[in-house]
């Protein structure tokens, strides 16, 4: 035990003080005892007691029976929601993920040994201060991820522990505990036993944390080979061009650290070069190349992130950025304002991250020569942006409707006739006029009447 003392949130405090009250134990336990020491905010504060989940009902008005099974009831406070759980022993794991029975304990002691790492295993009350009986606060302070007790028991409680592991390595920037990192090694293939919805989540936490890179922990360790084996495979090809140092999989993994925490973006970079392990050629003199890895690379990474029950919107965003990450622009107006059409409004701002994380990640050849191009088409994008030039159908001053009152049945047609005028207005953006584009309607529907 620390003489740590944290701040309780009031409405914790409350329902800690209202179950002390009652004669039942009571403490704030796991993430929000470990991130309150590392002087973070904890994103929620979870509450265990030696009340059973009936007892706790009936102290408190208003709760949720979220997993009452479990023992676990949501105890509201005004319109905020805490869960609150009585020590558990769990019962026997059939699955690589959930007991197959809990059993109720007075004891905390054996609440917080089911638990997953020390760091995680630590409770807290103002009346005793930090309860940490296996090491917590000892890991804390030498940056270490350490399960508690076995690691081989822990894993094979809930596999995907051994995915949280890597995962809070990056977020705490903790280095993992030699015992741990072993059963880690050995166990990994029982990760595909796990849900790809809990995969996902995990992944998304590691790869928006401050040290992305420690994915090289999942290859090395043999987490990849089962939630994500194209990265194995990128991670084994190596660039012989003088573009690049590293191997495909080393290069993305440098990528992440080049561009914002942002889910997106973060995919994006992972997997912007998925392909090249599929489209490599190697020339007379042994140079590698990728031909058309980009488009390759699209579809693979749809298919990756459907695998892993990605959201629509992410999909579409993740696979058109690796579709035209290596998209290469003059640095014209006009070249600028056709891309931004080809690309998509809604992306260019992230395509253009996307190439600056590229290039930083790449050797030293001509590293100067493509930022400063990069940069002279991101000012020509904020420019154009700035003076809301039209660079999509969205803007273009007609619209379908103004092309049929010019007589024009509905159909196929109106698509052409607008996708003409767009045209026209990405050569010349004064052009985006209604009436000079009407009277350029007027004339193809001439044309087509004469024609």
């Amino acid at each position: 035990m620390d003489d740590w003392k944290i701040v309780l949130p009031e409405k914790v405090k409350i329902i800690i003080d209202r179950l002390q009250n009652r004669g039942y134990e009571a403490y704030a336990v796991g993430g929000c005892v470990r991130d309150s020491i590392l002087g973070r905010i904890p994103d929620d504060w979870d509450i265990t007691t030696s009340a059973t989940p009936f007892q706790v009902k009936e102290i408190f008005p208003r709760t949720i029976d979220t997993g009452i099974q479990h023992g676990t009831v949501t105890v509201m406070m005004h319109k905020e929601g805490f869960e609150v759980t009585t020590y558990r022993i769990d019962g026997e794991y059939q699955d690589n993920r959930r007991p197959s029975e809990v059993h109720f304990t007075p004891d905390l002691s054996e609440d917080l040994r089911r638990r997953d790492f020390t760091i995680n295993a630590m409770a807290y009350n103002d009346r005793e201060g930090i309860v940490d009986r296996f090491g917590g606060v000892e890991d804390i302070r030498n940056k270490v991820i350490r399960c508690v007790g076995v690691p081989r028991e822990r894993f094979g409680e809930d596999a995907l522990r051994i995915l949280r592991a890597v995962r809070f390595s990056a977020q705490l920037g903790f280095g993992i505990d030699a015992g741990t990192r072993e059963a880690i090694c050995e166990l990994a293939p029982n990760l595909a036993s796990i849900s790809a919805e809990r995969i996902q989540a995990e992944l998304v936490k590691l790869l928006v944390s401050d040290n992305p890179y420690q994915l090289e922990t999942a290859y090395e360790t043999g987490i990849t080979k089962i939630i994500l084996p194209e990265l194995d495979r990128m991670m084994e090809t190596v660039q012989s061009t003088p573009h690049h140092c590293y191997s495909v999989g080393v290069h993305a993994l440098h990528s992440l650290e080049h561009i914002e925490a942002d889910k997106v973006l973060r995919l994006a970079m992972l997997l912007h070069d998925v392909a090249k392990p599929r489209t490599e050629t190697i020339d007379e003199a042994g140079r590698t190349h990728y031909y058309r890895h980009a488009e390759e690379g699209a579809v693979m990474t749809k298919n990756i992130l459907k695998r892993l029950r990605f959201d629509n919107d992410t999909m579409d965003k993740v696979t058109r950025l690796v579709r035209w990450h290596d998209y290469k622009i003059e640095p014209t107006p006009k070249a600028v304002r056709n891309s931004i059409f080809k690309i998509g409004e809604d992306i260019f701002e992230s395509f253009l991250k996307v190439r600056r994380a590229a290039i930083l990640s790449q050797s030293e050849y001509k590293r100067e020569e493509k930022l400063a191009m990069l940069a002279e088409i991101t000012q020509i994008y904020k420019e154009i942006m700035d003076s809301r030039e039209c660079v999509s159908l969205k803007t273009l001053a007609v619209t379908g409707k103004d092309i049929i009152r010019e007589g024009v049945r509905p159909g196929r047609g109106i698509g052409e006739i607008l996708d003409r005028l767009l045209e026209i207005v990405l050569e010349n953006p004064e052009f985006n006029d209604k009436d000079y584009l009407l009277g350029e309607v007027r004339k193809i529907i001439s044309g087509e009447e004469n024609s």
